[in-house]
């Protein structure tokens, strides 16, 4: 089977492998940093425990307003994107 004929949803190209949605108001959020015709990056957050089994992102507005800590569990949300270059 080769790579090139993957279409439809199982495409790598996919938005749907980088696409989350926000726990708190359900806005479609994107794990690359980037919409396509935004001039800045859009920040995602995650909980670092909840992430992992209820996937548990938030996009800026709704972790400002949870104070950056996750509504479900109390830790402190970290960012997933962009990534942050050190």
């Amino acid at each position: 089977m080769t790579i090139g004929l993957a279409k439809g949803a199982n495409a790598m190209g996919h938005v749907g492998w980088i696409t989350v949605r926000c726990r708190i108001c359900g806005r479609y959020l994107d794990l690359s940093g980037q919409k396509p015709n935004a001039r800045h990056e859009e920040v995602v957050y995650v909980c670092p425990k909840c992430g992992k089994t209820i996937d548990a992102y938030f996009c800026a507005a709704d972790a400002k307003r949870l104070r950056y800590h996750c509504p479900y569990c109390g830790s402190q949300l970290t960012i997933a994107s962009p990534l942050i270059k050190e």
